[in-house]
């Protein structure tokens, strides 16, 4: 399986959980050790799944039900409940093969974006293309972090890209790198850019502009505690 100097594997955004070892981070890949379907799951499956796009591209993903989707894929409700769960779980897969593609271009494609640039060049490509990709697919996005509280945590995809984040911060020698890549990956969820695109208008490329100029910031090394947290660790006095 393809891999890079972060010792990421692709991952989609079902949900799994990785095995950390240093900075080298199994994640997990729908298309290895998946359990194999009957033909009938199968076709079921790819029927829901096209329906799902469908809709959603017809009527937006909040005008779309989930009785909506059976009825369109001409499956049982029951069927529909039983694998996807909910809209979330339908969104969800409806992006696996939209993050695998990312995450292969992060994994082997050209710098800057690729391997081979300097590790602060790479995490302002990756929030540039990550951006991108939001854009293109916010609302399906939206709907597979926010379906239930901490859904955005648990998938496969955040995990890959917090770990990508936190090896390039570790290579930029920036201190509290984990720390930091949360900070940069909470700038880009979806629900904080759709806000500013749809709510404060403002323009695809200023975010870009802006979030990626703060990912170089972030892998400062020099980029540490501000004087005021400096002073405060100095005098660490109540009334200081």
């Amino acid at each position: 399986m393809t891999q890079d100097s972060t010792g990421l594997k692709s991952a989609s955004s079902t949900t799994g959980s990785g095995q950390v070892s240093g900075c080298r981070t199994e994640l997990p890949v729908l298309d290895v050790g998946v359990v194999r379907e009957r033909a009938d799951a199968a076709r079921n499956r790819v029927r829901v799944l096209a329906a799902a796009e469908r809709l959603f591209a017809e009527r937006g993903v909040s005008g779309v039900t989930m009785d909506d989707v059976a009825a369109a894929a001409g499956v049982g409700k029951g069927t529909l409940y039983r694998r996807f769960v909910d809209k979330g779980g339908l969104a969800v897969a409806l992006l696996g093969e939209r993050e695998r593609e990312l995450q292969g271009r992060i994994l082997t494609g050209a710098p800057p974006l690729g391997p081979g640039a300097h590790p602060a060049e790479r995490l302002a490509a990756f929030v540039v293309s990550y951006l991108a990709f939001l854009e293109r697919q916010l609302d399906l996005v939206l709907l597979s972090e926010t379906s239930t509280p901490g859904a955005r945590m648990r998938t496969g995809a955040h995990a890959f890209w917090r770990q990508h984040c936190r090896y390039l911060l570790r290579e930029a020698a920036a201190p509290d790198a984990e720390l930091r890549a949360d900070l940069l990956l909470a700038g880009l969820a979806a629900e904080q850019v759709r806000h500013w695109l749809r709510v404060e208008h403002r323009l695809l490329d200023d975010l870009a502009r802006g979030l990626s100029a703060t990912a170089v910031a972030l892998a400062h090394p020099g980029a540490r505690e501000s004087p005021a947290v400096i002073a405060a660790e100095e005098d660490p006095s109540p009334n200081a």
